[in-house]
């Protein structure tokens, strides 16, 4: 099986080291930058994950994400910040990264999220799977275990407006602007109720729907 690469992005010497050193012991091949702008270049080659420091010097890991995805380049990132505040971490995912992990973090912690992200998949025929759980676009439907799960097409196109946008912290205003559109009288409790009703239908898998307190919905990739 290929081993997964994962660039490492960061200016402290000691922190590129140490993630390197388990990541490796971990099964994945991992390579160290120490600027935005060198790991531009290393992205050359193919990667499956970038760990991104925020604090760089020259470009930041904010911009580096942000430009990243200009260019459509879809790779999974995770900053790694000493700036932990909720409008930190709302900026970290409206530029399109996956996951926020303060520093100082537990190498376990970096880790877990690490193989949460590259548990997820979508398929060539536009299927989405994560863990357990698949979800077709096509055909409108969502198993968990095989099992087909009976959504109203309401709940449908809620989990797959989240699912589809992993990197987007969705408010409940933008919710309703993308499911209900142009029907009128839709409140925010009705999303909470939606999202209660479809968080009880996945069951063991109810935390892949994650409450950002003060922000809204997010899809969340560390869901067991």
């Amino acid at each position: 099986m290929t081993k997964h690469k994962i660039l490492i992005v960061d200016d402290e010497p000691d922190i590129c080291e140490i993630l390197a050193y388990n990541l490796t012991n971990e099964g994945y091949e991992t390579t160290c930058v120490r600027s935005a702008e060198d790991a531009l270049k290393a992205l050359v080659a193919e990667y499956s994950l970038i760990l991104l420091d925020v604090m760089l010097g020259g470009m930041s890991g904010y911009q580096l994400a942000e430009t990243l995805r200009r260019k459509g380049n879809q790779i999974p990132v995770v900053f790694l910040t000493a700036k932990d505040t909720e409008n930190d971490m709302l900026t970290g995912f409206s530029v399109g990264g996956d996951d926020y992990i303060p520093k100082p973090f537990s190498l376990k912690e970096v880790s877990a999220r690490v193989k949460a992200i590259l548990k997820r998949q979508k398929t060539p025929d536009g299927k989405f799977i994560f863990n357990d759980v698949m979800i077709d676009f096509e055909l409108k439907e969502m198993t968990i275990e095989t099992i087909k799960v009976g959504l109203t097409k309401t709940e449908f196109e809620i989990i797959s407006l989240l699912a589809n946008n992993q990197n987007h912290v969705f408010s409940r205003e933008e919710i309703i602007d993308n499911v209900w559109k142009d029907t009128p009288y839709i409140t925010e409790r009705t999303v909470d109720v939606h999202i209660t009703r479809l968080r009880k239908k996945l069951g063991s898998h109810a935390s892949l729907i994650s409450n950002r307190p003060g922000f809204g919905y997010l899809f969340n990739a560390l869901d067991k």
